[in-house]
């Protein structure tokens, strides 16, 4: 089997998961790279998943709710979403771009 280390944007699969956020998605067989670009005012609805969540600020800001703890999040910013643990965010004026790293990968964004 031919393994693939290199790999070009054109692969990466880009999803609209909610009025106004953009992913763009890669995976390995045990990690996923996801890059959120929030629009403006746009926000990803509270949700969860068996999935663990670490993600980077790469521009901009937003508020994260991370079971029910919110703190606004900067470039620069890191934060941990366990599994199972609901969480929701909003994007401000400026809108935001972020790094989502997921374990195991999300099987509904492949």
């Amino acid at each position: 089997m031919s393994k693939k280390y290199f790999i070009p944007k054109d692969d990466f699969r880009e999803i609209e998961i909610a009025p106004g956020v953009r992913i763009k998605t890669v995976a390995g067989e045990r990690i996923m790279f996801s890059f959120l670009e929030f629009q403006p005012h746009a926000s990803i609805p509270p949700h969860s998943h068996p999935h663990e969540q670490m993600g980077f600020v790469l521009e901009g800001q937003f508020e994260l709710n991370i079971g029910g703890e919110r703190k606004l999040v900067k470039k620069g910013d890191v934060y941990l979403i366990p599994s199972n643990v609901e969480h929701s965010g909003f994007a401000g004026e400026e809108g935001a771009t972020t790094l989502d790293v997921f374990s195991p990968p999300r099987e509904d964004y492949l």
